[in-house]
């Protein structure tokens, strides 16, 4: 459970930076930042959707 918070405030900081770097039109910022968001997100998103439906956590 705690794995899955600190991978959700990854995600939450990468969607900001690529914000941030979008406007500086940093294209290779932006896209490690949308990498992570994909792997680190998915994998926190389905973890907590995993423990409200279950009530387990990642296995």
């Amino acid at each position: 459970m705690f794995l899955s918070i600190v991978f959700l405030i990854i995600t939450i900081l990468a969607v900001i930076g690529g914000i941030r770097e979008f406007k500086r039109m940093n294209l290779f910022a932006v896209g490690f930042s949308f990498v992570t968001v994909l792997v680190f997100g998915f994998f926190s998103v389905m973890t907590l959707f995993r423990l409200i439906t279950t009530g387990e956590g990642a296995p």
